[in-house]
């Protein structure tokens, strides 16, 4: 495959990597793929491979578009390794390709090939092929709707990608290439092409951030072009001015306060949009607009019109993966899917991974996540003052009889959980009817129910804890107790998930108040922690691991000991040394060592011995991972590490037997041979 100045494909090698690309994209082939993708790389050791790729994708109009389509997203995924390396004449030659394909009859050539561009200015700048800034504007200044359509794909890509060599200055131009593409994307705001609105919008969106002086001096005109566009028959074009006036309350908020009464009006109208996307997208205007610190005044007088909104978004749409996942019982084993990445929060060094925790099950962001999130920023800004409107609303949802008004039921007892805290003023004084009302929901015929109702009686637990000093409150607290104990042995795996995390708030907040009932407490954990798989089985250690932090020493007793160490050691046992299953297990351990103090004792010879060992396996794995046996994880270091601290705490001035029963050679005063536990140097 020579290379020359005026390049042009040699017949051989054009049918053969014609083949090869039919090949791997053929369904039907009985080719071996992983062989083809070999042969395509020993191909792409030669200098104009990627030529050959670039006049397929451009000219081989005898071929499939799939094929066409292959050959361009295989040289665009050369070109982010190869670009640079490549001689000039044949980066010239590519970017002579794919010019006179921008207008190209297929939108799918016209879509790969404005991601190619991209990948080109991304690699070489704009000062570098300032033929393409000239080619734009030719096609988006034409009449073809093809040519006006390609050159607005591509130049939408620079600016999702890289908008910044839109707003800089570049040799040979007499100004900065942003001053000539904005008066254009805005004209497109008006065009008769969904695409082209589309296309515009969403490229002049990526600049609010950076927000140029040529944005800033056309405010006016991109105000207006939205408003324009709001009620546009496209729903993605009205998703993109949702997120318009989102970007800019958030970074230009004093843009928008002459126009906010308008603005409250019209996402009040989007959020009861028909495209669950647009009305997600105009809920999202709410928190951004309480971020933005703007007057909380303008909007009172619009919550009687928006809190009904919300609620009425936060019942289940039809197509919500959770009504599916909540068919699903506990005999069902975890798929792989299931089981989200966990990362282990060190007590001594911290996460360089926090997790978020969510406290709906699914970790999907949706509509009536969004709408409950900002309901629940509304209380906290407006308290009591939402209750008027809010509180009739969930007393007609929760009186509404009947299976298939079960969505609304579901929606107002959220409601009450979404408002628990910030409007806690005002339902304080009917806190015990309320948690009246939600215990027997703990035993709904519809697991969401009896899910949802596990998560808002734990946002009440502060508050129910408060009132244990009266009679009627200890008895509520008693109830509250037993039905969320009950329900972790539920039969339905997303409502024991929400049940273990429910209670382990209330352990949070109960503290010693659970110790006279430690003994049922520990049955029910121990029962949940042998039935539950392992996404479930990592909520019952936390649950574990909080009771033994709450009660303390308490916990040191040997009919409790009887029922919580047996299934955690045999489980202990079971794990292999390079199982991630071990992370919460280990941290459950830690806590029950603090707990005990010189109780753990009887336990704390196997549980160091086998800290030391994972951590001399992952220090080997680390230079060697197939002497090891295992890959190397800090995680299974730190875990252990934190393990080892908190035996040292429990145990006290007891660990010095321990440490050297262990490691008799180990001297303690030395100075320059300190204890294991403080001198990390030894691991």
């Amino acid at each position: 495959m020579a290379t020359s100045v005026a390049w042009q494909p040699q017949e051989q090698g054009f049918n053969e990597i014609c083949r090869l690309l039919e090949q791997q994209i053929s369904p039907s082939s009985t080719a071996d793929k992983s062989q083809i993708w070999q042969q395509l790389q020993q191909y792409s050791q030669f200098p104009d491979f990627n030529n050959y790729l670039a006049f397929i994708l451009a000219r081989a109009e005898g071929k499939s578009v799939e094929i066409r389509q292959a050959a361009g997203l295989l040289l665009k995924n050369n070109l982010r390794t190869a670009y640079k390396s490549m001689s000039p004449s044949n980066q010239q030659y590519i970017k002579s390709e794919l010019l006179p394909c921008l207008g190209a009859a297929d939108r799918h050539i016209r879509s790969t090939v404005g991601t190619i561009v991209s990948v080109v200015v991304q690699l070489g700048g704009i000062a570098g092929w300032l033929e393409l800034l000239q080619a734009l504007v030719t096609c988006l200044d034409s009449n073809d709707i093809n040519h006006m359509e390609g050159a607005m794909d591509a130049l939408s890509k620079i600016c999702e990608d890289i908008p910044q060599v839109l707003d800089s200055d570049v040799p040979g131009l007499a100004e900065c290439p942003i001053n000539i593409f904005l008066p254009r994307l805005l004209q497109f705001f008006q065009s008769p092409h969904t695409s082209l609105r589309k296309l515009s919008l969403g490229s002049v969106n990526q600049f609010i951030m950076l927000m140029p002086s040529a944005l800033f001096v056309s405010m006016d005109q991109y105000l207006q072009g939205l408003f324009l566009l709001s009620n546009d028959p496209s729903a993605e074009v009205r998703k993109l001015v949702c997120a318009a006036f989102n970007l800019l309350i958030e970074v230009r908020p004093s843009f928008l306060e002459p126009h906010l009464r308008n603005l409250f009006e019209y996402m009040l109208q989007v959020n009861k949009d028909t495209d669950d996307d647009v009305a997600l997208e105009a809920c999202e205007f709410w928190h951004s607009y309480f971020e933005a610190q703007l007057p909380h005044e303008n909007l009172k007088e619009f919550l009687p019109r928006l809190v009904p909104v919300l609620l009425s978004n936060m019942i289940y749409a039809d197509d919500d993966e959770s009504l599916v996942e909540a068919e699903e019982d506990e005999s069902l084993p975890d798929r792989d899917q299931d089981l989200k990445p966990r990362f282990h929060s060190s007590r001594l060094h911290g996460s360089e991974n926090p997790e978020d925790d969510d406290d709906d099950i699914v970790n999907v962001w949706n509509l009536r996540k969004c709408s409950a999130a900002a309901l629940d920023v509304l209380s906290n800004v407006f308290g009591d003052e939402i209750l008027p409107t809010l509180m009739p609303v969930i007393q007609a949802k929760l009186s509404a009889s009947g299976d298939e008004a079960w969505k609304d039921r579901e929606a107002a007892v959220l409601a009450l959980g979404a408002i628990a805290e910030g409007c806690i003023k005002g339902l304080y004084p009917h806190l015990s009817e309320i948690v009246a009302f939600l215990i027997p929901l703990l035993d709904d015929k519809f697991p969401l129910i009896r899910s949802i109702s596990c998560w808002t009686l734990s946002r009440f637990s502060k508050f129910i804890v408060q009132d244990i000093g009266h009679q009627n409150g200890r008895e509520q607290f008693e109830k509250v107790l037993m039905g969320l104990l009950k329900r972790i042995l539920d039969t339905n795996k997303r409502v024991q998930e929400a049940a273990c995390s429910a209670f382990a708030t209330l352990e949070e907040e109960a503290a010693e108040e659970l110790a006279p009932r430690l003994e049922i407490i520990l049955q029910h954990l121990m029962m949940a922690f042998g039935k539950y798989q392992r996404r479930n089985l990592r909520i019952v250690y936390d649950a574990i691991g909080t009771l033994a932090d709450a009660v303390g020493f308490e916990l040191n007793q040997p009919v409790y000991l009887d029922i919580l160490m047996p299934p955690l050691i045999a489980k202990w046992q079971q794990l292999p040394n390079s199982d991630k299953d071990l992370f919460p297990l280990l941290e459950c351990f830690t806590s029950i060592a603090q707990a005990l103090g010189a109780g753990f004792t009887q336990f704390a010879q196997p549980v160091f011995q086998r800290c030391i060992n994972i951590i001399q396996t992952q220090q080997l794995a680390k230079v060697d991972s197939v002497a090891a046996g295992a890959q190397y994880d800090k995680e299974f270091v730190v875990c252990c590490l934190d393990l080892l601290s908190g035996l040292a705490e429990g145990l006290g001035s007891g660990i010095e037997s321990l440490v050297i029963s262990l490691f008799p050679n180990l001297t303690w005063k030395s100075p320059k041979r300190k204890c294991i536990l403080t001198n990390k140097r030894y691991f």
